[in-house]
């Protein structure tokens, strides 16, 4: 009963403030993908691209903090060499980034 009521209030109010407000939540909506969703599918994109690409000699960090060089790369997981002999076995999705993209520390 009562929805009905409203329902019956919003048609009976100027139709122009209707429209402005469902054309303020599309420009805010429009906003909202361009500034949030757009950038992350590309930022997830490039890091499926580069865990793809990964070959091995590559240097990687992981999302531990590990650093280490790519040994051998299979489906699933890769090995990691952290220091001679020693090597471990981390998923795909683990890897963050290469190292050669971070800035030289003096």
């Amino acid at each position: 009963m009562n929805f009905n009521v409203i329902l019956q209030q919003s048609t009976q109010g100027s139709g122009a403030g209707n429209y402005s407000f469902l054309i303020m939540m599309g420009l805010i909506f429009v906003v909202m993908y361009f500034f949030m969703i757009r950038p992350q599918q590309k930022k997830q994109k490039e890091l499926a691209n580069f865990r793809n690409s990964l070959s091995k000699g590559d240097k990687i960090v992981t999302i531990g903090g590990i650093y280490g060089v790519v040994s051998e790369i299979k489906e699933k997981y890769i090995l990691v060499e952290v220091d001679s002999n020693i090597k471990l076995r981390i998923d795909k999705s683990a890897i963050v980034k290469d190292i050669t993209d971070l800035p030289a520390s003096k």
